[in-house]
């Protein structure tokens, strides 16, 4: 199935110790993309974060998410339907 997602990544996040050179000067950041079964609250499918290293992973450091993305096209049909979430409390009595 062909997919197309729409990502967005927090620059603040990005941990720049971690930005690597590659051929010709070009600079890379290594990054992993979490495709998740269900769709959140806000129509997400996706998480980014960075790459960890080997020592890292063994001392099973908490990964840092950078970013998120959504579904915006597939070849099987429409993109997935947000997540309902129902709100604790009815807020139609509130004075404001």
């Amino acid at each position: 199935m062909a997919q197309i997602i729409s990502a967005s990544i927090d620059l603040a996040k990005i941990d720049k110790s971690k930005i690597v050179a590659g051929k010709n000067g070009a600079l890379y950041y290594n990054i992993n993309i979490i495709i998740n079964d269900d769709v959140d609250q806000y129509g997400n499918i996706c998480g980014i974060t960075n790459n960890q290293s080997k020592e890292e992973r063994e001392a099973k450091a908490k990964k840092q998410y950078i970013g998120n993305g959504k579904q915006v096209w597939s070849s099987n049909g429409p993109a997935p339907a947000k997540a309902t979430v129902e709100s604790p409390m009815d807020l139609g009595d509130m004075p404001f």
